[in-house]
């Protein structure tokens, strides 16, 4: 049995301090799955630089957001 690929999550920054080269706050961002980093209170983002980093998780919300819509993100990325 294996497990099902997670639908893809976006978050919105609402904090920056330490990365304001990095993030910028009231930006959707996309949310890659890391378990360990959950676990550790990190999320992964990509983040302005186009690669995937760890974030603390406070600095983000998660965005709940209709099917269509994530598509759409995802086509231009």
């Amino acid at each position: 049995m294996t497990n099902p690929t997670p639908s893809p999550q976006f978050a919105i920054c609402v904090r920056n301090e330490g990365y304001p080269a990095s993030l910028e706050r009231r930006k959707l961002y996309q949310m890659l799955p890391d378990e360990a980093a959950a676990a550790e209170g990190l999320v992964r983002i990509v983040d302005e630089s186009g690669d995937d980093y760890l974030y603390p998780q406070d600095y983000f919300v998660l965005a709940e957001l209709p099917p269509a819509l994530t598509a759409a993100l995802l086509q231009t990325a």
